[in-house]
């Protein structure tokens, strides 16, 4: 969610034009994130004499391209259709919800209510996980399928651009974790994991709460179709922690994942895999942020996350496995 490319103020609104939107009032860079560039866009809806203006977020997609886009887009319209609290992608009249803006490929989703919770409290962490299981099963008809682009695939081609950059120790673990990923990968336990269409990057910032009430999920611009499991392994790194440690807070933990079985309960294999995957997701999330903040590119407002928070948890999830559920 960085600034990449400017838009100017004309821009946006030849593309409120084309949806019927109204005229623009406000357009604002939004600062985080590190790969498209967002801004909210505010306008005064046609016809409305609301003082309230309708709200939106525009993205221009700078790494993914436009063979690709549709899969995001459509779950994204799939999901609001099911009832799944998701910023739902504006069409034209030709019911398209692609676009180009600063000749870059374009969306526009309305702007979801609420904040984000960056301190979470097991109340929280079982609402967001109550929810993951109701988008994985609202999911299953989904019928576009697109491989997670940052999956195991992409770490083993991404890792060898990084080792330069690592002590020795690390230069090890990223040899040893990717090894045993890929040999994870072969095995039948592995392969008949329940599989689905993920968000794949459900961190604590791409929810949105009114107070304790969840308004909804965004940024899914990392979404594919990979295991359920991996969906859940990538919220517990991240919602269910001590920040400072990185070690999983079993009260959090706990009331996420007894509140996602009581929508769908996990598989004897799921179980079996749950500190495996919780390496997985650690390894995707350390091997992205080293890439991002190793080899940067320009922009407005970019602001690259420090690796060492996620090679941290890596370890802990190899050296102190974690263990949910009863023998």
């Amino acid at each position: 969610m960085a600034v990449f490319t400017p838009v100017t103020i004309q821009e946006a609104q030849a593309l409120l034009d084309q949806l019927h939107l109204g005229q623009a009032l406000q357009l604002t860079g939004i600062e985080g994130g590190i790969e498209n560039t967002n801004y909210f866009l505010d306008c005064a809806p046609v016809g409305s004499h609301e003082d309230e203006p309708s709200r939106y977020v525009l993205t221009l997609f700078e790494r993914l391209s436009k063979e690709e886009l549709p899969f995001y887009l459509h779950l994204m319209k799939h999901l609001a259709n099911k009832g799944i609290p998701v910023p739902d992608p504006q069409v034209n009249d030709q019911g398209e919800l692609l676009f180009e803006v600063a000749g870059k490929p374009a969306a526009l989703v309305n702007r979801l209510q609420g904040k984000s919770h960056l301190k979470p409290s097991a109340t929280h962490c079982a609402t967001v996980g109550q929810m993951l299981a109701k988008m994985h099963i609202a999911g299953r008809d989904f019928e576009l399928q697109q491989p997670n682009l940052r999956g195991l695939h992409w770490w083993l081609e991404t890792a060898p651009s990084i080792l330069e950059f690592l002590e020795p120790d690390n230069k090890v673990l990223l040899a040893q974790e990717t090894a045993f990923q890929l040999n994870l990968s072969r095995t039948s336990a592995y392969k008949s994991l329940p599989k689905g269409a993920i968000h794949a990057d459900l961190f604590r910032d791409n929810v949105m709460f009114d107070g304790e009430h969840l308004t909804g999920f965004f940024d899914f611009y990392f979404a594919g179709t990979d295991t359920w499991l991996f969906d859940i392994a990538v919220c517990l790194n991240d919602w269910c922690i001590d920040w400072t440690t990185g070690e999983l807070i079993k009260e959090r933990m706990h009331a996420f994942l007894d509140a996602y079985q009581l929508v769908r309960p996990l598989s004897a294999q799921e179980r079996t895999l749950f500190n495996p995957m919780l390496r997985a997701a650690a390894l995707r999330f350390w091997i992205s942020r080293l890439w991002d903040f190793h080899l940067p590119r320009e922009a407005n407002l970019l602001k690259a996350h420090d690796p060492r928070h996620f090679e941290n948890i890596l370890k802990l999830r190899v050296h102190h496995p974690v263990q949910a559920f009863q023998a």
